[in-house]
């Protein structure tokens, strides 16, 4: 890719700002954690595994900028940052995944202020390099499952734009693309943010693969005209038994890929998985301003006054879900079974 979603520059964290995709390519400079959490929240940077990241990176920029306090001190310094990543965005797991791996720096050695204001650099960055290792793999694993002509359903953005690099289900395609494979995406719109005609659509467009972006409500009607032979889609929460929190818009169309009898499948990290939920009735879901549904970018689209309901996320159950795509490789059901083996 010929643009980075985030990256540690010296002494600041860049960070594409999405919001302003397509029409501008434009990085927030953010050289304090309270700007890296404030990206995250306002959704300058999206995506599960992404948002993990930026807050690994927020962690340990925090901890930099604190060398000079004595252990104690640094110690409730370094749990403020914590908490406060941990309230930017309730449903995406990697972000509790990630703090959990930067808190596990403490438990792992004395506190001596310096050293681990160098170890918990190290580990974000570990986590950043992770990420891209991991959706390559996630890649790898689900090319085979591509076929030649296939026309493929996307749903808001999992790509580079979403993670560190690469991408999780952009990551099949862009695997399966390389290996010779040709194929027509479908990019759903992705209301009311519109990540997959703004972010997947921008995404896609610099590759040569041939794209069309649909409104929401379209896609029925293609899979009727066996437009679509297969849907793929990112996740944000995988809970025990393989139900999987997911931008929303994903439930119905696995709803409607089930009457089709079309594929559907989720690709995700194993950090995505969250062993500790059972069902999707326990995954909570984050519920954002209804401006964003009642306006666009600042534009009043409904009449004034009008209530809105603004879910991000929906959950598919496990049972419309055919296989879940990692970098372990292919999990089929039963999921409350080989979820928990590959872990």
């Amino acid at each position: 890719m010929k643009f980075k979603t985030i990256e540690w520059k010296n002494d600041c964290v860049r960070i594409l700002d999405q919001r302003r995709l397509p029409q501008e390519v434009r990085y927030l400079v953010c050289r304090d954690a309270s700007s890296i959490a404030q990206a995250i929240r306002t959704m300058a940077i999206r995506g599960a595994p992404a948002i993990g990241v930026a807050a690994a990176m927020g962690i340990a920029f925090a901890a930099k900028k604190n060398l000079f306090l004595p252990p104690q001190a640094f110690l409730k310094s370094f749990e403020k940052i914590c908490d406060k990543m941990r309230k930017t965005r309730p449903t995406a797991v990697n972000l509790f995944w990630a703090i959990n791996r930067m808190k596990g720096i403490f438990n792992e050695s004395s506190l001596d202020v310096k050293k681990m204001g160098v170890r918990l650099e190290k580990e974000a960055l570990k986590i950043y390099s992770e990420d891209i290792e991991i959706n390559r793999k996630i890649g790898e694993h689900g090319k085979d499952l591509i076929k030649n002509g296939s026309g493929i359903l996307t749903h808001c953005n999992a790509g580079a734009l979403a993670t560190a690099g690469y991408g999780t289900a952009l990551g099949v395609l862009y695997a399966a693309w390389a290996e010779g494979k040709r194929f027509h995406v479908y990019v759903d719109e992705t209301r009311p943010m519109l990540q997959g005609a703004r972010l997947t659509a921008w995404e896609l467009r610099q590759t040569k693969i041939p794209i069309t972006v649909l409104t929401d409500n379209m896609a029925g009607w293609l899979m009727s005209q066996q437009k679509i032979n297969m849907v793929i889609v990112g996740a944000d929460r995988i809970a025990r038994n393989g139900d999987t929190a997911n931008k929303i818009g994903t439930y119905g169309l696995a709803v409607l890929s089930k009457y089709h009898h079309i594929p559907f499948y989720v690709a995700a990290p194993m950090s995505t998985i969250d062993l500790t939920v059972a069902s999707g009735r326990d995954i909570p879901i984050e519920e954002r301003d209804i401006k964003e549904v009642t306006h666009f970018r600042g534009y009043p689209v409904t009449p004034k006054g009008v209530k809105a309901y603004n879910p991000a996320f929906d959950v598919t159950p496990y049972s419309l879900i055919h296989t879940i795509i990692t970098e372990k490789g292919l999990i089929r059901k039963p999921f409350h079974k080989n979820l928990k083996k590959c872990l």
